[in-house]
């Protein structure tokens, strides 16, 4: 009998993605009601790793709560279970062959939000946007094609970093308030910024916003390389990418008179978000 996600387990899923992460929680809507249960499942699992920083007071209960997700992934053969999200995971992954080592990856990639140390390039950071955002585009649209490879790989990966740099630029309030820099030190360095200078009361001066201007247009450059290689994507997967539609609307935001990247928390009305993402379903189902 193929692996299923109880009512009770895709209901916690489901209302944890909704609650916490809209976009794709929406765009789960438009993939088909037997595969929602295990999209949210990876959905809510992303979810419940990239929130330990959040949920600790240092990096060792970070680093233990990062292992604990480890010994989960190595006991799912095993038919081990720990939570609702970890019931939901282990069902995804034996369904549709979901290769296990892209989850501790995604998990090892994570471990650098834990700490303060600088991010040292942009090949770094987009590393970084691979294994924690691009990873869970192409696992997802595993899960759409049935556990069959749906091509795409480099729309997964495009979109991935678009959409990752897209939330961290949306997050550097909250970032910098708890001394963290996701910037990459090479960009900072071309603009004369140092982290004193980020940490200090005022840091939106204009070299900040010079630096952030060339974050958007890297990940716009992402956002149209993924695009262009959507088609190559299978159809039935494409809607594991949907919440990349977010990303034009968001950048956008930052570039409205009175922006303050240090002070402004940038979001789109519910409207919009399902506007945007229903929009781009419909223009990606007719490409051939």
């Amino acid at each position: 009998m193929a692996p299923t996600v109880s009512a009770s387990v895709a209901a916690h899923c489901e209302a944890l993605v909704r609650a916490q992460d809209p976009d794709r929680y929406w765009a789960g809507l438009f993939a088909p009601p037997d595969k929602r249960p295990f999209l949210y499942g990876l959905y809510a699992f992303n979810l419940e790793i990239a929130r330990v920083r959040e949920s600790v007071s240092a990096p060792l209960p970070g680093e233990i709560r990062l292992q604990w997700w480890r010994d989960v992934l190595d006991a799912i053969d095993g038919g081990a279970r720990g939570d609702p999200v970890s019931e939901a995971l282990a069902a995804a992954i034996a369904r549709f062959s979901l290769p296990v080592q892209a989850f501790h990856d995604l998990i090892d990639a994570r471990v650098f939000d834990l700490y303060e140390d600088p991010m040292p390039s942009l090949d770094d950071l987009e590393g970084y946007c691979g294994e924690t955002s691009s990873v869970l585009f192409r696992l997802a649209g595993i899960v759409l094609a049935d556990g069959r490879d749906p091509g795409g790989a480099d729309a997964a990966g495009h979109a991935g970093v678009a959409y990752a740099i897209t939330g961290l630029l949306r997050a550097l309030p909250w970032h910098l308030r708890r001394g963290q820099v996701f910037l990459p030190a090479d960009i900072l360095e071309t603009h004369g910024i140092t982290r004193a200078m980020l940490m200090s009361p005022s840091p939106d001066s204009p070299a900040l916003r010079s630096a952030l201007a060339d974050m958007r247009r890297i990940a716009r450059d992402h956002f149209a390389q993924a695009e262009s290689a959507i088609a190559a994507l299978s159809t039935e997967a494409r809607a594991a990418l949907l919440p990349l539609a977010t990303v034009p609307g968001y950048l956008a935001r930052m570039e409205r008179r009175g922006y303050q990247p240090s002070r402004t928390l940038i979001d789109l009305p519910q409207w919009r978000r399902q506007w945007a993402i229903w929009r781009t379903a419909v223009r990606w189902r007719r490409l051939v």
